[in-house]
């Protein structure tokens, strides 16, 4: 048998060669090729379709193969082991057996390789075809191994094959986020996405390595995406969805241990966090933290040099990187003793017009709740978000000030801010230090709230009869001010305007565009 030389003699210069291939029919062939090994050889005119111009060509050719190789895993015609190259094959004393399940795999390898270069295509279609293509011939190439098994490693898994698909996702040029979608519904099988973890990690490490560190947006968001749509298992039970059924010591396999998963899914997410990333992913990740993330790690305190250099980014990021240090610290005993004080500093005029703004004063009222914490801390909070009252808008102040009213229910001893006692000798130099990074340096208990006071002149009548209730004792339940968080000043203006009544006018009200035909406007103009 030489399939090689048969396929040098075959030219697809000549115009009749060309002919011949518009007119092949890739499931016929392959039909043929699996009736019989006479016609082994016609696997190049398949193969060669693969790479046609044409989209429903390619996609035809593409079932077609994949139609051809499932079956010749299922009848183990394809050569098991290491595979030697095809001249030596040829060259080499070998049965008839052994050269048809030589040429085979070699076959099969070319058809791999060319749909993996189809998860690049120009055709979103041609994509998803190779894509579903390529996880069937996983499938079936773990059911049936091409390779010796080794139990000490990763037995009759494709890992390879998955290797090859995750790096094509991970593109560098091309936004793979409808492909990656796609492929999710895949990682709900414990084998394949406990594989895919270890290629994304094995991925990464490579392409950032070459890449020296630098910000790669377009790759880095393929690998988001893909690594965000990973769901883990919360119990070992849930482990029962396997692409691949291992026959024996499938209690061996790392696959099938929640504990493993959970290693490979910190692993892979420690991985990728190490890195420096754009600016715009940081918000995106800290969001899913503390839910799809620290929970399903072994060791979430590995988080702590992402979460600081998160917090360093500045702005809305800080607040979000602060959230995942909170549950560190209260959740996994972290130790991080500035936490406060770098959540004092993010209390800055912004404040009030960021996009997370309702976010920022949730998480703010949840760091805050502990009635343990020193009341130096509590007062130094309450007077810093008095002062930034004093340039609110409305809608801002009419949740801030509640948010100070429950502060001072809270801690009772910060009552004094409200009615600290004063003498005709007292200076009126205000002792709080505003520009003060340190709460403890600040002086906050010895000053007042007079801003609130200020407030009470304010122009909105709401933000009066707000500031008004700091003049009578605070009912002790604490407000609600969860639904103040989202208020904004459109809400504002459509609730004053549908409190506003209908006032009766002391003249008569103009019926015309300008009152009075008899002037000169009437003579030259219709004005009714």
């Amino acid at each position: 048998m030489a399939p090689a030389k048969k396929r040098n003699v075959c030219s697809k210069t000549t115009s009749a060669n060309a002919a011949k291939k518009a007119k092949i029919d890739p499931s016929l062939q392959v039909q043929q090729i699996i009736d019989s090994r006479k016609n082994a050889n016609d696997v190049f005119d398949v193969l060669d379709c693969l790479q046609s111009e044409k989209e429903k060509e390619v996609i035809s050719a593409i079932n077609a193969c994949c139609n051809l190789f499932v079956a010749l895993l299922e009848r183990k015609d394809l050569f098991i082991g290491k595979l030697i190259d095809e001249e030596a094959m040829l060259t080499g004393e070998h049965n008839a057996q052994d050269k048809y399940s030589m040429f085979m795999r070699h076959r099969y390898n070319d058809c791999v390789e060319t749909l993996l270069e189809h998860l690049v295509h120009k055709s979103y279609g041609v994509k998803e075809c190779a894509l579903v293509a390529l996880m069937k011939l996983a499938a079936a190439e773990g059911q049936y191994p091409l390779e010796d098994l080794d139990w000490s490693e990763h037995v009759s898994f494709p890992r390879t094959l998955i290797l090859g698909v995750v790096g094509r996702l991970l593109s560098k040029a091309e936004d793979n986020t409808m492909l990656i979608s796609r492929f999710t519904e895949y990682l709900e099988m414990v084998d394949v996405r406990y594989y895919v973890m270890s290629s994304v990690r094995e991925n990464v490490g490579s392409v950032m390595v070459k890449s020296k560190g630098e910000v790669i947006p377009v790759y880095q968001n393929n690998v988001f995406t893909l690594v965000s749509s990973i769901i883990m298992p919360s119990q070992e039970s849930e482990l029962t969805n396997f692409m691949v059924k291992q026959k024996d010591k499938h209690s061996e396999w790392k696959a099938a241990k929640l504990n493993e998963h959970k290693r490979s899914f910190e692993r892979m997410w420690l991985g990728f966090l190490k890195n420096k990333l754009p600016s715009n992913m940081y918000k995106k990740i800290l969001v899913i933290l503390h839910d799809s993330i620290l929970p399903n790690m072994s060791n979430p305190t590995l988080m702590i040099d992402f979460l600081t250099a998160a917090y360093d980014v500045g702005g809305a990021i800080s607040l979000l990187a602060l959230n995942g240090l909170f549950i560190l610290i209260h959740h996994h005993n972290l130790d991080y003793p500035d936490f406060y004080k770098k959540l004092y500093n993010l209390l800055e005029p912004s404040v009030f017009h960021v996009k997370y703004r309702a976010r920022f004063f949730h998480l703010a009222n949840l760091f805050l709740s502990s009635t343990h914490l020193p009341v130096y801390l509590v007062a130094a909070f309450a007077k810093r978000l008095a002062r930034l009252a004093l340039t609110a808008p409305p809608e801002s102040l009419l949740m801030v000030l509640p948010f100070i009213y429950n502060l001072i229910r809270r801690h009772p001893s910060c009552r004094v801010l409200v009615h600290r006692p004063t003498t005709a000798d007292e200076s009126c130099e205000d002792p709080y230090l505003m520009d003060e990074e340190d709460p403890i340096l600040s002086h906050a208990l010895e000053s007042s709230l007079w801003e609130i006071k200020t407030l009470q002149s304010h122009y909105h009548p709401d933000v009066t009869r707000v500031a008004l209730k700091i003049n009578k004792p605070l009912s002790v339940p604490e407000e609600d001010i969860d639904e103040l968080l989202e208020i904004t000043n459109f809400e504002l203006m459509e609730r004053d305007l549908k409190a506003t009544k209908n006032v009766p006018l002391e003249f008569e009200p103009a019926k015309k565009l300008l009152q009075g035909g008899g002037g000169i406007l009437g003579q030259h103009f219709c004005l009714e």
